[in-house]
């Protein structure tokens, strides 16, 4: 498997620093990541829904560690890119792929498992 692309859309408070939607084979995608700012240090939370009872269960999550490390790293080499490409900017998100826009920067990476 491999993330073929990684998209993000930074946010400034206090915790959520960001959402990012991943790409796999080129083939699915998964939305609403969240790059959190943690006590130590960033980490990404994987998309969940809210049960009634009020815990929060994931919808997409990976199996195994080194999964979970993959898209982590994968999510978290675009976030500081996207810091990197904003500042003086005021862009609001990034792709990594291997394109240049004027809306966007995009930046070749792909991660393989």
């Amino acid at each position: 498997m491999e993330i073929t692309e990684v998209r993000v859309t930074l946010r400034n408070e206090e915790k959520l620093r960001g959402f990012a939607n991943i790409t796999l084979d080129n083939q699915i995608v998964i939305r609403g990541l969240k790059i959190i700012a943690g006590t130590n240090g960033y980490f990404v939370s994987m998309p969940s829904r809210k049960r009634p009872d009020g815990s929060h269960q994931d919808i997409a999550h990976p199996v195994n560690s080194e999964t979970r490390k993959m898209v982590e790293d994968k999510v978290l080499c675009a976030y500081e890119e996207m810091l990197k490409s904003s500042s003086g900017r005021t862009k609001e998100s990034a792709t990594q792929t291997g394109r240049e826009t004027s809306d966007k920067t995009e930046t070749t990476d792909s991660t393989e498992m």
